[in-house]
């Protein structure tokens, strides 16, 4: 399993999140980052060409992976950015308080074990009139659909480095205490148990 998670899932999940619906995704979000910049999940830094750098201060890249990171870094080396590199989970952010002026999340919330904490960390770390930028799969509105979703979500979780498939992103921001001030869904194409997403911009 080792050999797996190392050598072909941070493979597996670059092709995944690359596909051309994902990064028309990352599109709609990703140039209105601004300031101060933490990305929770940065992954093969598939996100990286679509920061505007005149709006960049800084990024900070939370990415618990080494392998990842690897990936990452061959992608920083095609803009302009500089990226501050962070191997820790979300759950045991080390930022100050009050010191990220936008947070960005794309297809990391499923993934990340204690959502609930990591969520509460984040919340530490934005400044009062910062933005959390997200575009994230999750639980789909019609009952077939959320059916498929359950009976696949344990074995899909196996597969995919821990990837819920049926998790509630607007609720769980709103449990976190954040406020949508933009809230989008629909489906994208691609597999329909995956496919759901959500994006928008979240403020404390």
């Amino acid at each position: 399993m080792r050999f797996y998670e190392k050598k072909i899932l941070p493979y597996l999940i670059d092709s995944f999140c690359s596909s051309s619906p994902t990064t028309k995704q990352r599109q709609k979000i990703i140039p209105k980052a601004s300031g101060d910049i933490l990305e929770i999940g940065l992954g093969s830094g598939l996100n990286l060409e679509f920061y505007n750098p005149s709006k960049v201060n800084k990024i900070w890249g939370l990415e618990p992976s080494i392998e990842m990171q690897a990936l990452a870094k061959k992608a920083q080396t095609k803009t302009k950015l500089k990226v501050n590199f962070l191997t820790m989970p979300a759950e045991a952010l080390t930022l100050e308080a009050n010191s990220i002026d936008t947070i960005v999340l794309t297809y990391v919330l499923c993934t990340i074990p204690d959502v609930d904490k990591a969520l509460l960390q984040m919340y530490r770390v934005l400044k009062p009139e910062g933005r959390i930028l997200f575009s994230e799969h999750g639980l789909a509105p019609d009952k077939n659909v959320q059916c498929m979703q359950n009976v696949i979500n344990p074995l899909w979780k196996k597969v995919s480095g821990g990837c819920h498939l049926n998790r509630n992103i607007p609720l769980l921001l709103r449990n976190a205490a954040f406020q949508l001030q933009e809230d989008n869904r629909m489906y994208i194409p691609g597999f329909r148990f995956a496919a759901y997403n959500f994006w928008g911009i979240a403020t404390k």
